[in-house]
């Protein structure tokens, strides 16, 4: 791009043919062009500029040219002025060339515009969307052209082709001009293939061998099974990233000297892979030898807490525990009336016995306060919405335990895509302003799903949700299934935050048609409501109650006799008892504590749960239910250096009782056993049943099949009802665990054991059923407390279409007529 000037004659003081040598241009790219004006015109230096006129400007006012310039009419011809209003002009980017030149008294600017971008075109990508390239470069259409932005933008290009592993690619710009000054702009790509890590190996690792490092990083060797991760692309951040995991890897094992001395990748020569190598040094290892507390705060003993220590002397040192329990330590501290209190782990090295001592020490923190609190961000959700869910107000001590949790709190939330709490200084030295900050995201979801479980078949589901309805929390939508043996649609709205006070309200409306007549002999419809009302006593602890009213049917309980063979379908009377409508109004109350470390995928903590409910406020049940559940969570870093292995083990127990000999006892309340909460055998397949049976059991006679059906045997058996029980217990224990090579394809195994019971008859007098006068009525077995005990294998996948889940189970304890189920398979996905 020639850029000139052509400066005043009165710049030379030699005869014009020596001025003319002298401001001979030097063609090239951005040079300037000194030239004296041919013909008369010659002003003595130091004449004032009377006029600028300006030429060549299509586009850009003539006015907007001139407030670029530094040199104005009026001003003198100064060199240095008109060189800076040169450069001004240039920097602009909006012209080509640019000349000033002396006519007289009069300074002319001739420009050349740059060309307008018609039309940017990406020729030769596929790994890279044409919408994603434009996101990143800077020139766009209708804007002017730049030959630098052209430079700038391919280098855009090809950074983002490397962060995806492809340093071989190549960008070569092309501009095409078209008339009225335009320009397309056009990048041809070559994407060349993508640069894979071949090797990954490690330098000065006496502890720990190649394959036990190789599962710490995130970088992985190029395997044929890996074409759904991304973990064998070379990215250095992520190699930067990798040497950070093996630092806290060491640090958590006891290495307290470990450092890591080079982290690179090197390019192959035919630049088609890459051989990254960690140079490390491990130094000692080192056990806890004494552990101590030492506290400076008012009313806060040594003694008091040594309670909380959660590490132990002898174990291996471990940086992430030690500075976790004194966390722990700190927020109970400053939960617990003091909130200034801050504890600090201190350590003391003794290499030659490979311990070390450690020392929680207590001291008073700085005393600040909450001048105030200001919301930034929010478009949608209010002011109020957002406040309510801190865990401090104007007025409260500010801590590093109030910052971190309302964090938490914003992103349990849900509404926003980003979140940060800032601090900033108030108007005293102990006060501070508070900025939450947040960058709110799509709450409303509608959703089309499809897939297969075992328990209902083939699937498809609709959803329309909002989870903060115009911005005020409220939660409401509405979901609906269709299965081949299920339909269910229910209208839900909920209040996280009831009349503005520490209350979660809310109602249900819902169908459910179940039809359990692959292995049952009915079917079940209800139409039902509920009110919902819970609330927190504190983090982890809270409470809900709930009424609920149901209409119920049990149908199809007798078949048509006037096909042949209908005796073989022929239900138990417990099950035709059941048959009709029935009104369930039921009260039920649940309190959770929960001390797991992430509710939706826990790895360490526990949860338990117990709950009762009471039927009898009206309608045709009158029985009362107490349940209570746990869970414990075990990581098992510790011994793997893995996060992928994990125990986890949960029990539960319920009981039921009718209170009023007149209620209806429909057997669709009981507690039933198998399936989920009892893998391997078939869902309710366990515990109390009834059969039905062919006519070969049809006499009365006490020796003949009657008789021995009524003493629980019959040759001619069919199917039998599952009835389900009054008291029920559960218990498993399962190991997560990876797989080969199910970090790249997203598998992860699980071993499990499942172990449970369920029994007790909930029936009406024996009698009842006599006065049936049916020749059918056969007594319920299956009735004992004896433990059912099943153990086997599961995969979830994460695949593209969808989480696949499949256990296969096999009984290593079973009784009689137990009914088995030994592959359980569902998979599903929202789209």
């Amino acid at each position: 791009m020639a850029v000139r000037l052509a400066l005043l004659a009165s710049v030379c003081t030699a005869p014009a043919l020596l001025c003319a040598a002298e401001a001979a241009p030097q063609q090239g790219r951005g040079t300037h062009h000194v030239r004296r004006p041919a013909g008369d015109g010659y002003v003595p230096s130091g004449s004032m500029i009377q006029a600028i006129e300006v030429h060549g400007n299509t586009r850009i006012e003539t006015s907007t040219v001139l407030s670029y310039m530094v040199v104005q009419p009026g001003d003198s011809f100064d060199r240095d002025a008109l060189n800076r209003s040169l450069k001004t002009l240039y920097a602009t980017g909006l012209f080509r060339d640019v000349t000033l030149k002396r006519q007289g008294s009069t300074l002319v600017v001739d420009l050349t515009e740059n060309p307008v971008v018609n039309r940017i075109v990406f020729e030769g990508n596929h790994a890279l969307k044409d919408k994603d390239l434009m996101k990143e470069i800077s020139m766009r259409t209708r804007a002017v052209f730049s030959a630098q932005t052209v430079a700038v933008d391919r280098q855009k290009i090809l950074n983002m082709y490397a962060a995806r592993a492809r340093y071989g690619a190549t960008v070569v710009p092309q501009v095409i001009r078209l008339s009225h000054n335009r320009v397309d702009v056009i990048f041809n790509i070559n994407e060349s293939q993508q640069t894979l890590v071949r090797k990954i190996a490690f330098v000065g690792n006496d502890s720990f061998s190649e394959a036990a490092l190789s599962h710490v990083v995130s970088s992985k060797e190029h395997a044929w099974y890996r074409f759904f991760s991304s973990s064998d692309e070379y990215n250095p951040e992520r190699i930067r990233y990798d040497a950070e995991l093996l630092r806290r890897f060491y640090l958590h094992s006891g290495f307290v000297d470990f450092h890591m001395i080079d982290a690179t990748g090197e390019l192959s020569p035919d630049h088609k892979s890459f051989y990254v190598t960690y140079t490390l040094h491990e130094g000692p290892r080192y056990r806890l030898g004494k552990i101590g507390v030492r506290s400076n705060v008012h009313h806060v003993t040594a003694d008091t807490m040594k309670k909380h220590i959660e590490v132990y002397k002898n174990q291996y040192y471990d940086g992430t525990a030690v500075q976790d329990n004194a966390t722990d330590m700190q927020e109970w501290l400053q939960a617990n009336g003091h909130p200034f209190a801050m504890v600090r782990p201190e350590i003391a090295r003794n290499p030659e016995k490979k311990v070390v001592d450690l020392l929680f020490d207590i001291v008073e923190g700085p005393h600040a306060y909450v001048e105030r609190i200001d919301i930034n961000g929010n478009t949608v959700t209010r002011d109020h919405v957002i406040r309510r869910n801190l865990p401090m107000v104007e007025g409260d001590a500010y801590t590093p335990f109030n910052r971190k949790y309302s964090k938490l709190a914003l992103q349990d939330m849900g509404y926003f895509s980003s979140t940060n709490v800032e601090q900033s200084q108030g108007s005293a030295p102990d006060k501070v302003n508070v900025s939450a900050n947040v960058v709110e995201k799509p709450t409303g979801e509608f959703s089309l799903g499809g897939g297969y479980s075992t328990d209902a078949g083939i699937m498809g589901n609709l959803g329309l949700k909002q989870h903060n309805l115009l911005g005020t929390g409220i939660d409401a939508g509405f979901s609906g299934t269709v299965a081949y043996y299920e339909k269910q649609a229910d209208l839900s709205v909920t209040d996280p935050y009831f009349l503005g006070r520490n209350f979660v309200a809310g109602f249900d409306l819902y169908t459910i048609q179940n039809n359990y007549q692959t292995y049952q002999s009915y079917n079940e419809g209800q139409y039902g409501a509920s009110v919902r009302l819970g609330y927190a006593y504190n983090r982890y602890l809270s409470q809900s109650w709930t009424y609920t009213v149901v209409d119920r049917h049990v149908g199809n309980g007798v078949p048509n006799s006037q096909y042949p063979g209908w005796e073989d379908d022929t239900p138990s009377v417990y099950v035709r008892d059941a048959a009709g409508w029935s009104l369930l109004s039921q009260i039920g109350t649940n309190i959770t504590y929960d001390r797991r470390d992430n509710r939706m995928n826990p790895r360490s903590g526990y949860v338990l749960s117990a709950g009762g409910d009471f039927a009898g406020l009206g309608g045709n049940e009158k029985y009362y239910r107490v349940k209570a559940n746990g869970s414990y969570y075990l990581p098992l870093d510790d011994l793997t250096g893995s996060h992928s292995w994990g125990f986890q083990f949960k029990g539960g127990v319920g009981y039921m009782h009718d209170w009023s000999s007149s209620g209806d006892r429909n057997i669709v309340d009981n507690f039933y056993l198998g399936g989920q909460n009892l893998r391997g055998f078939l869902q309710g397949g366990v515990g109390p049943r009834s059969g039905h049976y062919k006519g070969a059991c049809h006499s009365g006679a006490a020796n003949t099949p009657l008789g021995q059906a009524r003493n629980g045997y019959c040759p001619g058996a069919g199917q039998e009802d599952l009835l389900g029980g009054t008291f029920m217990y559960t218990a498993s224990v399962q190991l997560n665990f990876p797989l080969p090579m199910g970090d790249s394809l997203g598998i992860s195994g699980r071993g499990f054991i499942d172990a449970g019971s369920l029994s007790g008859k909930r029936v009406k007098d024996r009698n009842h059923y006599r006065n049936w006068n049916d020749p059918y009525y056969t007594p319920i077995g299956g009735s004992t407390m004896t433990p059912r005990v099943s153990g086997g294998l599961g995969i979830s996948w994460k695949s593209p279409f969808g989480l696949v889940n499949i256990d296969g189970a096999v009984p290593i304890h079973r009784e009689h007529g137990d009914r088995l189920y030994p592959i359980r398979f569902g998979f599903g996905q929202q789209f």
